[in-house]
């Protein structure tokens, strides 16, 4: 069973494993609001996955060890297993969905696992990890419907207690629900005046309609940038978890999980991936209550492909009003663009790009469009280098 001593048992296993990871203060992020940061983007295999599924295979018999171990994953849970197979000597084979980014798949391999690629998303590859569980042998370590692995991820919870004692609040990305499980449960059986917060994916929402409505729901698709939180069903172990110890679950968009990601980069120099970015695009987004809470958001996973990240920061400059296109409506004469540019100039703007083209069918014969992009500080500047343009004479239509 789920216990507080079962979590202090795998905080003992790990203290020679798992890197106790700092909790920094991010004033920046959002005005007004104590945040504060806990680290495990920077945890060995770059996310907390390593604390759950070490524990669990610390537990195996011999004999499950000699059959070897299969698990699951959209890709941390894996590096997770592979590395904790590693160092007990134990031979691995970890099913990754198709999509997974090619960082973590190599990584996977490059801790000594056998991978193999399943067509779909994470629950498609849940589905061949227990197909060959049966046809093989192997013992199968859950990413997140498993006792000892949600004990494994609660001594999250032991070392924030330890770090922030007076914390009012944490906020946890959910997937499946291990992650959220594990502190919850412990966060409360500690101090259950602590609040705990989920945060989902709205493209992935499948705890968060769960817990609503009282009920296990299988979402029939799930599309977000957070890879790592991109779950059909939860667990009936963490749903149970969820329904009873977690206060709140809430939503983010991926534009808000992108602004997040490019905020923690800018101004705390951390990487995170789109599942370890979300309980901060909470708290940026005013999708909870935290006024007057000392408040922790978990940095889930810094595990974000480089080419996911250009992306990522694209959008991110977009929903923060970083960057900006619009389009204006000329008089094809000498001297438009040179107006329009200084304009935007005198005003702090950077234009990075211009596309000229000649008006359609039934505009002015003398007309001509002018598309912009331009490099911006924020919204504000966004609406004052519009209302410039506006008093100098000319017309946006886009």
């Amino acid at each position: 069973m789920l216990t507080l001593d079962n979590v202090y048992r795998a905080s003992y296993v790990l203290k020679d494993v798992v890197r106790k990871t700092d909790i920094i203060y991010a004033p920046k992020l959002k005005p007004g609001l104590e945040l504060y940061l806990k680290t495990e983007n920077l945890q060995t295999t770059g996310s907390f996955k390593i604390r759950g599924s070490y524990y669990k295979m610390s537990k195996l018999t011999d004999e499950e060890r000699a059959r070897g171990v299969i698990a699951c994953s959209a890709g941390n849970h894996a590096q997770g297993v592979a590395l904790a197979a590693q160092k007990n000597g134990i031979k691995a084979v970890i099913c990754l969905p198709d999509g997974a980014p090619i960082s973590k798949i190599e990584a996977t391999k490059s801790y000594g696992a056998e991978v193999c690629l399943v067509k779909g998303v994470y629950d498609d590859a849940y589905n061949k990890a227990i197909s060959l569980r049966d046809e093989c042998g192997y013992t199968f370590i859950h990413p997140f419907n498993d006792e000892d692995v949600i004990a494994g991820q609660g001594t999250i919870a032991l070392e924030i207690v330890d770090q922030l004692p007076d914390l009012d609040a944490v906020i946890v990305p959910i997937g499946g629900g291990g992650l959220i499980s594990g502190i919850a449960y412990t966060l409360k059986s500690i101090n259950p005046r602590v609040k705990v917060y989920g945060v989902q994916a709205s493209g992935a929402s499948s705890m968060l309609n769960s817990v609503r409505d009282h009920e296990i729901e299988e979402l029939s698709e799930v599309r977000t940038i957070a890879d790592g939180i991109a779950v059909k069903r939860p667990g009936d172990l963490t749903y149970e978890i969820c329904e009873r110890f977690v206060d709140k679950i809430v939503s983010v968009t991926d534009d808000e999980i992108s602004a997040a990601i490019l905020a923690l980069m800018e101004k705390h120099k951390l990487v995170t991936e789109g599942a370890g970015a979300v309980a901060v695009a909470a708290a940026m987004f005013g999708k909870l209550d935290l006024e007057g809470k000392k408040t922790v958001c978990l940095l889930s996973g810094g595990n974000i492909d480089v080419t996911i990240l250009s992306r990522v920061i694209k959008r991110g400059l977009l929903m923060s009003g970083r960057n900006y296109q619009m389009t204006l409506e000329l008089v094809d004469k000498p001297g438009q663009l040179t107006d329009v540019s200084r304009i935007i100039s005198d005003l702090g703007g950077n234009v990075t790009s211009v596309h000229h083209e000649r008006a359609n069918e039934g505009s002015d014969v003398n007309g001509c469009y002018l598309r912009i992009v331009m490099e911006t500080r924020n919204f504000e500047h966004i609406e004052q280098i519009k209302n410039a343009l506006k008093e100098n004479g000319f017309r946006i239509v886009g």
